[in-house]
């Protein structure tokens, strides 16, 4: 028999809230904040500038019926009194609270010009903004992406098979991924003529170029920066203890350091100061991890110690190509690869999955399931910090 003893107020609708929030539906009176009305397909976010996908679902599709949605935004916990600040002005109680708030595009402000003419794209509203623009612009002008991570690999592609001449600008291109993958990922750049520019730093951006830090100038009538995720300010702002980037310190158990009742998930989780890689394959089994851990605390029981595999990196490459990376269960890319056609029905596959794994959870709670990682390093009592 069901009992709803505790309120568990789940801060971020993004993969890990929604996961984490449909787990602990039956156990308690679940409440999930989220500044957005629609769950955001991140891993989208590039098909929504290219025009080929809106990147959003509606939160019935993904999100339990039993959790009460709450849209605002959250300015600071109040660990002492139990109760979230909303942007609103509103508060919300907890017994437990979910801290999965994700992470943010960010633009850094040494170099200059960047703040004012760049067009980052890892939240929704950036998104939008740069599609906007997108649409400013004619399709023969050209575009600079800058940073050759997995984000902008995929714009790159996307954009360039869109139409538009592409220079991609990077110290290192695709510094995640092994030889074969990265030979697979360059030849599909090749054919659609994306130019990569490796080894120098933009030292300026103008709203009509780039300028390199060796002094050469690259065209760019729209220039999109995807070098560097950050964190939202939510943890510090609120005296909770956090890691160097920003995201909430917590134990092996995803336990806040500073308080039981403070569970992280996602990508603003960093359990031992040893975070996983910012990703939607990472966010799934944290925020499932982390409601356990509620779950555990509710029933008094120890919290098991967090402990998942990753498996690889999945790259699409315009709606035609795509690159999966098979790597270890620790993350390091292995040498063999998916590539071509494949690689992008792959990478499809994988976006359709992280939906229907969420609306399954949802629709059966618990049902969610991972592999483990047998070489993810123990703290020991000595090291871990314990929670107050």
């Amino acid at each position: 028999m069901t009992e709803y003893n505790s309120n568990v107020v789940v801060v971020g609708g993004g993969y890990a809230g929604v996961m984490a929030a449909n787990r602990l539906a039956p156990h308690a009176r679940v409440t999930l904040v989220n500044p957005r009305a629609e769950f955001v397909e991140r891993i989208r976010l590039h098909q929504l500038v290219a025009g080929n996908d809106d990147a959003v679902a509606d939160y019935t599709t993904v999100l339990s019926p039993a959790v009460r949605l709450v849209v605002d935004g959250a300015d600071r916990i109040d660990t002492a009194a139990r109760t979230v600040v909303l942007t609103s002005g509103a508060s919300l109680e907890y017994d437990y609270l979910v801290y999965a708030v994700g992470s943010v595009g960010t633009v850094p402000a040494s170099v200059p010009g960047a703040a004012e003419f760049a067009y980052p794209l890892s939240e929704l509203e950036q998104a939008q903004r740069l599609t906007e623009r997108m649409a400013d612009v004619p399709l023969s002008a050209p575009v600079v992406v800058v940073g050759g991570g997995l984000t902008g690999i995929e714009t790159a592609a996307e954009l360039a098979e869109a139409g538009r001449p592409v220079a991609l600008v990077t110290d290192v291109l695709g510094p995640s991924l092994a030889a074969g993958g990265l030979r697979s990922v360059t030849k599909r750049l090749a054919k659609l003529r994306v130019s990569v520019i490796e080894g120098s730093a933009v030292a300026r951006v103008f709203d009509d170029r780039v300028v390199l830090a060796n002094g050469s100038e690259v065209p760019s009538a729209v220039t999109v920066w995807t070098a560097g995720f950050g964190v939202p300010g939510l943890a510090a702002a609120s005296g909770l203890t956090t890691d160097a980037l920003g995201r909430l310190l917590t134990d092996e158990t995803l336990t806040s350091v500073d308080d039981s009742r403070v569970v992280a998930a996602g990508d603003a989780a960093s359990p031992s100061d040893a975070p996983w890689r910012m990703s939607c394959q990472a966010a799934l089994p944290l925020g499932a991890q982390a409601a356990n851990t509620v779950l555990a605390r509710m029933t008094g029981e120890d919290p098991a110690a967090v402990n998942h595999a990753m498996a690889g990196q999945c790259i699409s490459l315009g709606r035609k190509a795509g690159t999966f990376q098979f790597a270890d269960v620790d993350d390091t890319p292995r040498r063999w690869y998916v590539g071509g056609r494949t690689g992008a029905l792959v990478k499809e596959q994988v976006c359709r999955l992280t939906l229907k794994w969420l609306r399954g959870e949802a629709d059966k709670p618990g049902s969610y399931s991972w592999k483990t990682n047998p070489r993810r390093q123990q703290v020991t009592a000595a090291q871990a910090v314990p929670a107050q």
